[in-house]
């Protein structure tokens, strides 16, 4: 069952410190490149994932093609697709050993979810973190985290 509460979403939140953003992107136009920044300024390490943009920069962090080429512990595994195509980042995010996957707002893949708890994942769905932070009160990340 997805995370739906709000404290539940706040301690995912205030336990994480490495954010994987699948579907990052460089244009500040995008939701995703706005969020990035703010996550990163709320003390997250926010590393995109763009297979289009591989081996560019968005806001000082390396782009890489997918989640196997990480090698970091993930947190949380943000993901910036389509409904339809959250389920391979899903299942990239269940294969990378992350400990949650989050998609934002407006997917929301029922199937996805569901392996992703099988496997011991937290899910979040048709939620945006950039949001949820400053609503919930979630505390900023410590910098020696």
């Amino acid at each position: 069952m997805p995370l739906t509460s709000d404290a539940e979403i706040k301690t995912l939140l205030e336990n994480a410190r490495t954010i994987a953003m699948v579907g990052a992107s460089d244009r500040p136009d995008r939701p995703s490149y706005r969020v990035m920044q703010a996550l990163q300024d709320h003390g997250y390490r926010v590393i995109p994932v763009n297979p289009q943009i591989t081996g560019e920069h968005i806001h000082g962090e390396f782009v890489f093609r997918d989640l196997e080429q990480l090698g970091d512990p993930i947190d949380i595994v943000d993901i910036f697709r389509n409904s339809a195509a959250a389920g391979d980042a899903v299942d990239q995010a269940i294969a990378a050993g992350a400990k949650a996957v989050w998609m934002q707002l407006g997917v929301v893949n029922e199937d996805a979810a569901a392996r992703a708890e099988a496997a011991g994942l937290q899910v979040v769905m048709n939620r945006c973190p950039a949001i949820d932070i400053p609503a919930l009160g979630v505390a900023r990340v410590p910098a020696d985290a």
